[in-house]
């Protein structure tokens, strides 16, 4: 008998486990992705055609980016375009973005410091913690060999 539940179990599993065709999955990603970084290098250009420098271009962009995905997020519709577009829209500057605001907007009902204040960083803080540690040792490990002379 026990058996022939793990069989059933099986089968079950099989039914409603998705399947998913990865070169299909990788093109829409690609083309997620791709649209994000030209949207992007239109913003850069068109910062530059208006006579700003590199620097303060880039930085224009990152801001419209991150505006327009905390916005996409908020009206719901970041997600759809991540369901779709897979780790192309998780990936870049935008991905990042909605990592902290979708947080904020789920937990708002429950105050600004017991909601917001406790849950924005539930997805992007281990981001955030590890990226810190990371370049504080990788910057300590420099600055060890360039005392030593390796470097």
């Amino acid at each position: 008998m026990d058996e022939n539940k793990k069989q059933e179990y099986q089968e079950y599993v099989k039914q409603v486990t998705p399947t998913h065709n990865l070169f299909f999955q990788m093109g829409k990603a690609f083309l997620v992705g791709g649209i994000i970084c030209v949207l992007g290098q239109c913003i850069l250009n068109y910062g530059q055609s208006l006579g700003l420098d590199q620097e303060t271009s880039g930085g224009w962009c990152s801001l419209i980016l991150v505006f327009t995905s905390v916005v996409l997020t908020g009206f719901n519709i970041y997600p759809s375009i991540v369901k779709w577009g897979g780790a192309g829209a998780l990936v870049p500057i935008t991905g990042f973005a909605n990592s902290v605001a979708a947080p904020a907007i789920e937990f708002k009902k429950e105050g600004q410091v017991f909601g917001v204040g406790c849950k924005i960083f539930t997805i992007a803080g281990p981001v955030i913690l590890f990226g810190i540690f990371t370049s504080f040792v990788l910057g300590l490990g420099y600055y060890l060999l360039t005392l030593a002379g390796v470097i």
